[in-house]
């Protein structure tokens, strides 16, 4: 796994999703609000962290999800500079404002490795909840 692209994997969850939307095609909706919840301490953890002029580069953290992924976008339209902010480079005329490059990040990585303990647990947990009132057996 590259430094660039932390990542929890869950084995099984496409297996899991069909077989849930087969018993119950309510609980799959489920899994994005699980997903998005997990997502959402990363992204609580990084916000306050990102330097603040007018508040677009924090507030351009979004959480993107489907029933077998989530992702967090930054920067977008609104707030280009984030990936400049987050890790560093050269940019401007001529590459005239530096910032020191940073390969794992500044905020949204580093938010991720401090808090994964508690997105995989959120994670778990919610899996094994939607299971559950879905009829399902948890082992």
């Amino acid at each position: 796994m590259s430094t660039l692209e932390p990542k929890i994997a869950v084995l099984g969850l496409r297996d899991f999703s069909r077989k849930l939307r087969q018993v119950d095609g309510e609980a799959v909706k489920q899994l994005r609000i699980v997903f998005n919840e997990a997502a959402g301490l990363v992204v609580a953890d990084a916000r306050p962290k990102i330097p603040r002029r007018s508040g677009r580069a924090a507030g351009s953290l979004k959480m993107r999800s489907s029933r077998t992924a989530v992702r967090i976008a930054m920067g977008g339209k609104r707030a280009p500079y984030l990936p400049w902010l987050d890790f560093g480079g050269r940019v401007g005329r001529n590459r005239s404002v530096a910032r020191p490059f940073l390969r794992d990040g500044r905020y949204l990585y580093k938010s991720f490795r401090d808090r994964r303990p508690d997105v995989q647990d959120a994670m778990e947990s919610g899996v094994r909840r939607i299971a559950r009132a879905a009829g399902l057996e948890v082992d």
